[in-house]
């Protein structure tokens, strides 16, 4: 299990020494519990890999879309403490699927979904996120969905 595999990062890092590591593995540490706590309340819970993975990628996206800013702003030591905190972050996420691989997907998904045009968007990336959600970074995908629809 991934959240595992944090846990022993964090054990690695305090003995290591490594303070920057352990304080982002701290951070995804904290993402984790809180999202434990707002799912208590939950009448379904996903598998705990999903959910892992679904936090991981939104700490992902936060800290790409901190960097651009950082960067454009004339902040580079702070773009890379995001940096950083990326490198590790993306160290616990499973292997994405490159391009062709995604448009191999969505092609077969339109087939299956017998999707005509744009109005089956939403049906063909709803399929998309269910069989490979863990697996893309959805805004590129739906990007290449309406590519494929038009």
């Amino acid at each position: 299990m991934i959240r595992d595999t944090i846990k022993a990062a964090q054990i690695s890092a305090m003995k290591a020494g490594d303070k920057p590591r352990l304080a982002a593995v701290r951070l995804i540490l904290a993402k984790l519990k809180d999202k434990d706590i707002e799912l208590r309340t939950a009448s379904a819970t996903p598998d705990d890999d999903v959910l892992v993975t679904d936090v991981l990628q939104k700490m992902a996206k936060q800290r790409r879309e901190s960097i651009t800013m950082f960067e454009q702003g004339g902040r580079q030591e702070l773009a890379e403490v995001e940096k950083a905190e990326l490198a590790v972050i993306e160290e616990f996420l499973p292997q994405q699927m490159g391009e062709d691989e995604t448009r191999a997907a969505i092609v077969a998904l339109i087939a299956e979904t017998g999707a005509a045009g744009m109005k089956d968007m939403g049906k063909v990336v709803s399929a998309l996120k269910a069989k490979h959600g863990t697996q893309l970074d959805m805004s590129k995908a739906s990007g290449l969905v309406k590519a494929a629809l038009t």
